[in-house]
């Protein structure tokens, strides 16, 4: 690895830490760096998976402010993302790597506009913020979890737009429990590949600081950012995912 690929794979770090504390999406940044130094397909996909976990920890302790009051809410939600997690990465590791590529931009596409509709959805599906949680957010959350550990592109839109519709809370205290559960997901998804994926440890050690400094940077800038305009943020995020995962 020259020192022009370890800035490349830094630079790509910081990015999508940055990217995945705001949105999530930040895969589609690390993980065509990845496939650009020559390596495979499922290496870069567990490589990328598992070097970005860092960057999860800062996204989730960059929020410890909004996440006061939300524990009983956060760690069921957490329990039923490490199902799904658990589910997606089995798939990842034995099934066809494009079982699912063909549906992944719509997915993202849908939840990118369906966020974006989120107040309507909100008051349709959603109750007050200490009313219990809908159980229709626990099946969502399974489904998120297991595209997210089976292909981590989008997972934090995906997330976000399902307990934007079930909670109704401020959008920066929903985001901090996103934030959480993506963590668990990555969680479960890094134990997976370690112990059974083609991991490529030189690549992990280089990007996972990197995603660490940018998940605890892309924090701050959320936390700067009016809900309207941090929906806003996401969705462009979304689309934009959806549009390069249909490009390519």
């Amino acid at each position: 690895m020259t020192a022009t690929d370890l800035l490349f794979l830094v630079g790509a770090g910081l990015l999508a830490g940055v990217v995945n504390a705001l949105a999530g999406g930040g895969t589609l940044v690390s993980f065509p760096a990845l496939l650009a130094l020559g390596l495979p397909g499922l290496t870069a996909t567990v490589t990328n998976a598992v070097a970005l976990w860092p960057g999860y920890v800062g996204g989730a302790v960059g929020y410890r402010k909004e996440l006061r009051g939300q524990r009983s809410r956060t760690t069921s939600l957490s329990v039923t993302a490490v199902l799904g997690a658990c589910v997606g990465s089995s798939l990842l590791l034995l099934t066809p790597g494009k079982l699912f590529e063909s549906m992944v931009p719509w997915l993202v596409a849908f939840a990118s506009l369906a966020l974006l509709a989120q107040p309507w959805l909100r008051r349709l599906f959603g109750g007050e913020a200490d009313e219990p949680v809908s159980r229709l957010v626990y099946a969502g959350v399974f489904l998120g979890g297991c595209y997210g550990a089976y292909f981590n592109g989008g997972m934090g839109v995906v997330l976000l737009t399902v307990l934007g519709m079930f909670l109704h809370d401020n959008l920066h205290r929903v985001n901090a429990v996103r934030a959480v559960l993506s963590l668990v997901v990555s969680s479960v998804s890094v134990v997976a590949f370690s112990l059974f994926g083609p991991v490529n440890w030189r690549a992990v050690a280089v990007i996972a600081p990197a995603s660490l400094a940018g998940g605890l940077l892309g924090t701050r800038l959320a936390r700067l950012m009016p809900p309207k305009v941090l929906r806003g943020v996401v969705v462009a995020f979304g689309l934009g995912v959806a549009a390069a995962l249909a490009l390519r």
